[in-house]
């Protein structure tokens, strides 16, 4: 814009700056069209994004930080170690330049990917503001859903906004001593800790809480861990997302069989609790996030 005064544009080129979301690479599966984006960020650091197309309309799973500190073993993101969190207008260009590239209207939002958006805690509530907003994109809270590993004190500041989202908690397991072997965080804020903040965010927002829960064969998919699974959760309102475990170089998980994943929802359905098995979108390009970021950096990415 040269129509503006020179000493107005010296001040916003020294104090002012627009985030972008550079595609650095684009996969999109042949199976079901779901499209994986390498972003680049400003300063040339990397964030990995989903777009998946359901019948309701297009779902896009966001990352919150460049890597992430929680060191989850089943995770690719941990793997690749934590460089810094993302502002909030990061967070919206990926949402933005995955709409101008696909040429479509984005109607759901899931902070899923890399990071931990808890703690991210003020820049992830600016984003859900601005997401929302009447003159941002306009996409309603109900239709966001946020995921955390169990940060508990945030979990309550959380739950104090009464934002109308949906907060999904990784579970992954249901005692302490499976969860503090895959998730580190449990050893900080153990399973009775997070669900008793589980249950007061119920009480506090009255909004349903969903538990993503990995199932690793021979880890925590016996009928055993269902029934204390189901023990744990009894009289909550919730919804179990029991998630096969993705494939992730470094780590010996496998997904459970069918015949667990199977018997596993008709143990939970037994305590009253709904439990599904989430659809694999993306399988072929590795959907999951984490994956795309750390080949690109062992290929010789910057």
């Amino acid at each position: 814009m040269k129509n503006l005064p020179k000493n107005l544009i010296d001040f916003l080129e020294g104090s002012c700056y627009i985030s972008v979301a550079n595609i650095e690479k684009k996969l999109v599966s042949r199976y079901d069209k779901t499209v994986k984006y390498l972003f680049r960020l400003n300063d040339w650091e990397y964030v990995e994004t989903v777009v998946m197309s359901y019948r309701h309309g297009y779902s896009i799973c966001v990352s919150t930080q460049v890597g992430c500190k929680m060191g989850c073993t089943f995770c690719a993101t941990g793997k690749s170690g934590f460089s810094r969190s993302l502002t909030a207008s990061e967070i919206l260009a990926q949402i933005e330049s995955a709409q101008k590239d696909l040429n479509i209207r984005i109607s759901n939002v899931v902070l899923m990917g890399m990071g931990e958006p808890l703690d991210n805690f003020d820049n992830v509530v600016r984003f859900i503001k601005l997401v929302s907003s009447e003159n941002g994109l306009n996409i309603g809270m109900r239709h966001i859903t946020l995921s955390t590993c169990g940060l508990v004190p945030k979990i309550y500041e959380l739950a104090e906004l009464k934002f109308p989202i949906t907060l999904s908690v990784s579970l992954h397991a249901p005692d302490n001593k499976t969860r503090s072997m895959t998730m580190p965080v449990n050893n900080r804020y153990p399973v009775e800790t997070l669900i008793k903040a589980c249950r007061d965010y119920f009480d506090i927002t009255g909004r349903r809480v969903s538990f993503e829960y990995a199932m690793i064969d021979g880890v925590n998919d016996s009928d055993n861990s269902a029934r204390k699974l189901g023990e744990l959760l009894r009289g909550l309102n919730c919804h179990v997302n029991l998630i096969p475990v993705n494939s992730v170089k470094g780590s010996d998980f496998k997904k459970s069989r069918l015949d667990r994943q199977k018997s596993f929802v008709e143990i939970l359905n037994k305590y009253h609790i709904t439990a599904t098995v989430r659809r694999t979108l993306g399988s072929d390009i590795n959907a999951s996030c984490g994956q795309l970021k750390r080949n690109h950096t062992q290929e010789g990415g910057k």
